[in-house]
């Protein structure tokens, strides 16, 4: 079984910066792409960023330049910088992995973390 785990949420004003962390835990499992997805209310869940297979990395155009992501394969460990945040990206963030266990590949989540924006 992969479990993944995020932290680092909470309320900023606008122009401020958070920091995500995420932790994914289990056994005999191989990550194949890590990254980050957000979810505001009303909304479909959105690509903030990913590190691809291929080790290519891809932000959603509306954080280009703002935010970074970072991993380290040996704990298995991603992070998501957020630099100058605006209201409009209050929304709940998901840690996403896609991983090979068994014999299969799948998707795995995190519960969510709130990030709140406001003056």
């Amino acid at each position: 079984q992969v479990e993944v785990v995020e932290s680092g949420g909470g309320s900023v004003q606008p122009g401020g910066s958070l920091r995500l962390s995420c932790k994914v835990s289990g056994s005999a499992f191989n990550i194949r792409t890590r990254g980050w997805y957000r979810q505001a209310p009303g909304q479909q869940r959105e690509l903030v960023a990913i590190l691809t297979a291929d080790h290519s990395i891809k932000y959603g155009d509306s954080v280009k330049g703002r935010f970074t992501l970072s991993w380290d394969n040996g704990k298995n460990t991603h992070s998501l910088q957020m630099n100058r945040l605006q209201p409009e990206e209050t929304a709940v963030y998901y840690c996403h992995v896609n991983a090979h266990y068994g014999l299969g590949t799948n998707d795995y989540w995190g519960q969510g973390t709130q990030v709140t924006v406001s003056p």
